[in-house]
C-alpha cells in the first residue's frame, strides 16, 4: 500500500455518508472513536472508503500483532473456507481444533500438563475460567483488582473496575468478587482474607499481569510471583488474563513468562484469532477435566475458521520472531517518548512492557486532542486508563521501521500543536 501523506480533509464524503447511516442504524452505546469507515487494510496500514491511508496504531484494539491480513492467515481462510464453514465441534468435530488446543497447550507456560477450551471472547473465556475454578474448588469468591478490564458481559463487568462508559446503569453485577489494589505488597492479599473474605472462601484470583484498559501499568518486579505464592498457601487458583498481553505484545509469548510463573488457567483471545473472534482457556488438566461432559462448550466456540486462522497467525509470530521485534519497537518508543516527557510538561508518565507502551497525560481531554490530532494526519490511536488520559500504542508487530518512525513523528507533532 502508498506510504501515508498528512491530511486533514478526513472526513471524507463516503465516510460522510456512512457515519449518517450507522446513526440510524446502530444504539449510541457502541462508540466511535474515529470517523474513519475501513475499505481495506494491509500489514499496518488502514485504507478508507475515501482513499485516505492510516497507520494503524490501535489494531482493532491488540488483535492484530500478526499484521492486518497476515498472508498465512489469509490462505488458511481461503483453504477452509473451500472445504466447511462450521459444524459445531461437540457435535461433528475437526481436526483444527484439537491442533490448535494442542498448540496453546504446548505454548502455556510451565510443565504440567495443559488442555485447552475454545471460545468466541475473551469476556467468554473470563466466564468460562471462573466456572472452571469455582467447580475446581468449590469455592465462591473470586479476587480481582482496581483498575482491572476483563469485559463487558455482567459477570466480567463485576471484575472490571471501570465505572463508566462500561459499568453505570447496568447493575446489580454477580456475588462474590472482591477488589483488591494492584501492584501493592502481597501481604495485603493477607490482610483482605482478615477484612474482606476469607481465604478459604475464594476460588481464584484473576489478574493481567500488564493492565491493559487500566492504563497499561506494569507492577513492581517480583510482585506476580508473590502474589501466586499467597494463591498456593490457601489452595487459590491464579487466573492470568493475557487477553491483550498474550501472543508477542510484551516481548515474551505471553506476559506471565517475564515473571517466570505457572498460571494455574490462562485465559487467551484478541490476537491469538489473527483478526478472527476466538478465545480460549488454558489450564492444568487435571483442573480443566474437573467438570463433566456438556458442562463446557458452545456452539461457535472454536468456529474452523477462526481455528485455522489462529494456527496461522501463531505461525507467523513464531516464524517472524515478533517477541524480538516487539521488544526492538518498545525500546524506539521509550526513547522518544522520555525524550518527550523531558519537553512537554503535560506529559506525566511513560511506561510499558516490550511493545505494550503509553504515556499518560494530565488530562484526559489531551487525550482526546491528541489522538483527534493524529488520526487527521495518518495516525490511528487509542486511549486507556481509568481517567481515560492514557495514550497507548497496539500497531501490528510487523510494522516497519519506516513506518514507526513517521508514527512517532506524528505523535510529536501533535504534542507540539497541543
Amino acid at each position: 500500500m502508498p506510504s501515508i501523506h498528512l491530511k486533514t480533509n478526513i472526513p471524507g464524503p463516503r465516510s460522510q455518508a456512512l457515519a449518517a447511516r450507522r446513526s440510524e442504524a446502530v444504539p449510541r452505546g457502541v462508540s466511535q472513536l474515529t470517523p474513519v469507515f475501513v475499505a481495506r487494510s494491509e500489514g499496518a496500514v488502514i485504507e478508507d472508503v475515501d482513499g485516505n491511508r492510516y497507520l494503524d496504531f490501535a489494531g482493532g484494539i491488540g488483535c492484530l500483532n500478526a499484521g492486518h491480513r497476515a498472508p498465512g492467515v489469509v490462505a488458511a481462510l481461503h483453504a477452509q473456507a473451500d472445504r466447511f464453514l462450521h459444524t459445531c465441534f461437540m457435535v461433528t468435530p475437526y481436526e483444527s481444533y484439537v491442533a490448535l488446543a494442542e498448540k496453546l497447550n504446548a505454548l502455556a507456560p510451565g510443565r504440567s500438563p495443559k488442555k485447552t477450551l475454545l471460545l468466541n471472547s475473551g469476556a467468554e473465556a473470563v466466564e468460562n475460567a471462573i466456572k472452571i475454578a469455582r467447580a475446581y474448588t468449590r469455592r465462591p469468591a473470586v479476587i480481582c483488582f482496581e483498575d482491572a478490564f476483563h469485559g463487558r458481559t455482567l459477570l466480567t463487568l463485576a471484575l472490571t473496575s471501570k465505572t463508566h462508559p462500561y459499568k453505570a446503569g447496568f447493575e446489580p453485577f454477580p456475588g462474590d468478587i472482591y477488589r483488591v489494589p494492584y501492584g501493592q505488597p502481597a501481604e495485603q492479599l493477607e490482610d483482605a482474607f482478615q477484612r474482606v473474605v476469607a481465604a478459604e472462601s475464594v476460588a481464584a484470583l484473576i489478574a493481567e499481569p500488564v493492565q491493559g484498559e487500566g492504563g497499561f501499568i506494569v507492577p513492581p518486579a517480583g510482585w506476580l510471583a508473590a502474589v501466586h505464592e499467597v494463591c498456593r498457601k490457601h489452595g487459590i487458583l491464579l487466573i492470568a488474563d493475557e487477553v491483550q498481553t498474550g501472543f508477542a505484545r510484551t516481548g515474551k509469548m505471553f506476559a506471565i513468562e517475564h515473571e517466570g510463573i505457572e498460571p494455574d488457567l490462562m485465559v487467551t483471545a484478541k490476537s491469538l484469532g489473527g483478526g478472527l473472534p476466538l478465545g480460549a482457556v488454558t489450564g492444568k488438566a487435571e483442573i480443566m477435566d474437573h467438570t463433566g461432559p456438556g458442562a463446557l462448550g458452545g456452539t461457535f466456540g472454536g468456529n474452523p475458521m477462526a481455528c485455522v486462522a489462529a494456527l496461522a497467525a501463531i505461525q507467523a509470530i513464531e516464524e517472524c520472531q515478533l517477541c524480538e521485534r516487539a521488544v526492538q519497537l518498545g525500546d524506539q518508543f521509550r526513547q522518544r517518548a522520555q525524550a518527550w516527557q523531558r519537553r512537554f510538561p503535560a506529559i506525566r508518565d511513560v511506561r510499558g512492557l516490550g511493545a505494550m507502551q503509553a504515556f499518560e497525560l494530565a488530562e484526559a481531554q489531551s487525550t482526546k486532542s491528541l489522538t483527534k490530532y493524529c488520526y487527521e494526519h495518518g495516525l490511528i490511536l487509542v486511549t486507556a486508563g481509568t481517567y481515560g488520559n492514557v495514550v497507548r500504542i497496539l500497531m501490528p508487530l510487523v510494522v516497519t521501521d519506516d513506518q514507526m518512525s513517521e508514527a512517532l513523528g506524528i505523535m510529536e507533532s501533535a504534542l507540539e500543536a497541543a
